[in-house]
């Protein structure tokens, strides 16, 4: 039973949408002219912890604020179910902590012949940052989770920072192409977070949890989704369309097939009237980010 509630606080279906930027970041490096096995391996396990690390604290702060209780629409979670005491939680939290910020070191140390030494120090406070972020986003007096910067975080730490993060690692220069993918897939990783937040706003309004979709309400908060999916779906578009020009093959578009799924997508989300409804498009759209991702990647490693 305690194995069953370890492995559902992990939650692993989080992690495809976490490796969506690392994967992208890393074959457009590959195109660029840079790669290397092992800073590709640590960033994806780097990544991997960091998400767990989200998760677990995640999980122990919304225990300590009351926001997870039994009017909470979405699945249970470790530390509500009392399988997993908060004491044991703290104690996940800071391992997994400790192992992340080793594999970001590991990471860092590969990737010096790469980095000049103001990059080096720039990419370990950005570890600790990483670190800092998936804690504080529901543990403590100032969570900011609890004040609608949720929204914000996951943007750059989903987007902008796996996608230029990883690719910097590499030792390549800025390009301006790396902006759009990093747009899209920041945009719909948020939309992911939103979707969580619309699920469950009514109970985060009545615990005091001020997410971005409590804070707009049910109307504006399908807006802003709606906002969020089309605008990652046309910097993806802009994306495939750039890499099928410059290198005269065409096999970019199917990268642009699994955001066709989103039409159905935001019809749903029109017509959603009941807030436990969005757990279902949940997975929908992390799957999406995802396979847009990975399809992209291979069309980037293979002309």
């Amino acid at each position: 039973m305690k194995i069953k509630a370890w492995i559902g606080a992990l939650r692993l279906r989080t992690l495809p949408l976490s490796l969506s930027g690392i994967i992208v970041g890393s074959a457009l490096a590959f195109t660029f002219g840079g790669w290397d096995l092992r800073i590709f391996t640590l960033a994806i396990s780097t990544t991997i912890l960091f998400q767990v690390l989200s998760n677990l604290a995640n999980d122990l702060g919304d225990a300590q604020k009351g926001t997870d209780n039994e009017r909470r629409i979405g699945p249970e979670r470790a530390v509500q179910s009392g399988v997993i005491s908060q004491h044991q939680m703290k104690i996940a939290v800071i391992i997994v902590a400790i192992l992340s910020f080793a594999s970001a070191l590991f990471l860092i140390h590969f990737s010096t012949p790469y980095l000049t030494e103001s990059m080096i120090w720039t990419y370990v406070g950005l570890a600790l940052l990483s670190i800092a972020a998936a804690i504080l986003y529901t543990i403590g007096k100032s969570a900011y989770g609890y004040y609608g910067f949720g929204d914000i975080m996951v943007f750059f730490f989903f987007g902008l920072l796996s996608v230029f993060g990883v690719y910097f690692l590499f030792g390549l220069n800025w390009n301006l192409i790396l902006v759009y993918p990093a747009i899209s897939i920041g945009c719909w990783s948020t939309a992911v977070l939103n979707l969580n937040n619309m699920r469950d706003i009514e109970n985060d309004g009545a615990s005091g949890k001020k997410t971005l979709a409590v804070q707009l309400g049910r109307n504006g908060a399908k807006i802003y989704h709606l906002s969020l999916v089309i605008i990652g779906f046309i910097t993806w578009i802009i994306s495939a369309g750039i890499h099928s020009g410059t290198s005269g093959n065409w096999i970019f578009v199917i990268s642009a097939l699994p955001p066709i799924l989103f039409y159905p997508h935001i019809i749903r989300i029109i017509k959603i009237k009941e807030p436990q409804q969005y757990d279902a498009e949940l997975k929908k759209v992390a799957l999406i980010t995802f396979f847009s991702s990975l399809l992209f990647s291979i069309c980037l490693f293979t002309v």
